[in-house]
């Protein structure tokens, strides 16, 4: 028997590489620090806990670069993936999990794997004696480690905000007020959903409404800083609600509260904007506020959010926070392959590398865990072509265009080689995400030890 890997983290990254390096009998060790400490965003001490959202965004594969992935993911055998299908709750043309259904299969599998072993401990350096090490410790590295990492890397680590949104009680939710839909009435496989049935709760603001609204964000009391903390960019993907109202009275109506396809089908009137709220567990006993990550005092929340429609008498299962987030300036570091050019025993996946996002975070953790499999077995490892999401995704981490500028980012098809044909709208997107399942299809087939496992 080979040599363990040892992976340090156990969030979606870790654990998808620890799968993906069993599955080809390969030993892992994996080493979680919860369980002996806490990080500021987490509430349990399962694997992958889902800290932020409970949604994997589109599961479009035809015209959305995130419903793509998901498809890649799924036939490159992701554990992420196939706990997330087992775990759908309702949510449109949206792929969302009960999140402690997700954790639990994700950590039930893996604890009763016979090539994986998990041990509960805070990592703060790599044992030297370890021969293959992946650093998938998140966007929440512990101080110590990111001391170490920072030693062997001579960059500075870049740091943005990352605010969770709160979770309501769905029965002290007032459905007088409120109504039930999704936006055009979309279900998941493209039909429509009867009046009133959709996947979403809707809260309706007037205009007065509104305006009282953005007035409460932009004087409502925020989370203290620390000095180290004033100057760190927050990520553009998951805005706190109150910045976004910081930056003009009508950014919220064209972002998380826009009201366009939706209507209250009692009076078929529409509104001057929209709360919504997606359903975050598998009974439907709570609601996740959609786009309401915020930065907020705990007090200030409760005072605020209980002004709008449907939400006075709410009652809050989590009220929203905020953590700080680090990533690493990938493409000055890693190798196409995600090996860090100053230690090549050491490699990097998941969110630390600047990937943004659940399944993104999942997707290098599972090339991670594949091209560290190639490599135990005497193989070289080939990365997944650009015209792939993964690959496209990839080549963002390891090779941008503008590195001293390197943000995260969540997949897109600004991400893929550009394709002659349509040039814009939903044929392109269909045209981009044909090219990519042949790319996928060959890349596979010419890679066997990057094929599906059994």
């Amino acid at each position: 028997m080979s040599q363990p890997v040892h992976i340090i983290g156990g969030g979606l990254a870790g654990s998808e590489a620890a799968w993906q390096l069993a599955a080809r009998q390969v030993p892992v060790v994996l080493h979680e620090m919860r369980g002996v400490r806490s990080t500021p965003a987490h509430h349990t001490d399962a694997l992958a806990e889902l800290v932020c959202s409970n949604s994997f965004r589109s599961d479009d594969a035809d015209h959305n670069a995130v419903g793509l992935l998901h498809a890649e993911m799924r036939a490159m055998n992701s554990l992420v993936m196939r706990a997330a299908d087992a775990a759908q709750v309702p949510a449109g043309s949206a792929l969302a999990v009960d999140r402690d259904v997700f954790a639990a299969a994700v950590t039930q599998t893996l604890e009763a794997h016979p090539f994986v072993t998990i041990v509960r401990e805070e990592v703060t350096a790599p044992d030297p004696a370890w021969p293959h090490v992946l650093i998938a410790t998140g966007p929440l590295t512990s101080e110590p480690l990111a001391q170490f990492i920072q030693s062997r890397t001579g960059e500075a680590h870049l740091a943005f905000f990352d605010a969770i949104a709160p979770i309501v009680h769905t029965e002290s939710i007032d459905m007088g007020k409120a109504w039930r839909q999704s936006r055009y009435d979309k279900a998941p496989d493209g039909s429509l959903h009867p009046p009133g049935e959709g996947d979403y709760i809707n809260c309706p603001l007037d205009k007065p409404d509104y305006l009282a609204f953005i007035e409460a964000l932009n004087s409502g009391e925020k989370a203290d800083f620390k000095d180290w903390e004033k100057d760190t960019p927050y990520f553009e993907g998951c805005m706190p609600i109150e910045v976004m109202a910081a930056r003009g009275p009508n950014t919220l109506r064209f972002g998380p509260m826009k009201p366009i396809g939706l209507r209250d089908p009692r009076t078929g009137k529409g509104a001057w904007a929209v709360v919504q709220l997606r359903q975050d567990n598998a009974s439907g006993s709570l609601m996740n506020m959609v786009g309401f990550q915020t930065k907020l005092k705990h007090g200030e929340q409760l005072r605020i959010f209980r002004t709008i429609p449907g939400l006075e008498q709410a009652e809050f299962a989590r009220l929203g926070g905020l953590h700080r987030n680090s990533f690493i300036r990938s493409p000055v570091l890693l190798d196409p392959t995600l090996r860090l050019a100053a230690d090549l025993r050491i490699s990097f996946a998941g969110q630390i590398t600047g990937c943004e996002g659940y399944v993104e975070s999942a997707a290098i953790g599972l090339l991670a865990g594949r091209f560290l499999s190639d490599r135990v077995h005497g193989r070289r490892p080939v990365p997944p072509p650009p015209e792939t999401a993964i690959g496209a995704l990839l080549a963002h981490i390891t090779s941008a265009a503008m590195p001293e500028s390197f943000q995260p980012m969540n997949i897109n098809f600004g991400l893929f080689p550009s394709i002659e044909g349509p040039a814009k709208g939903r044929e392109r997107k269909a045209a981009l995400s044909a090219r990519a399942r042949i790319a996928l299809a060959g890349w596979l087939a010419q890679s066997p030890g990057l094929s599906q496992a059994a």
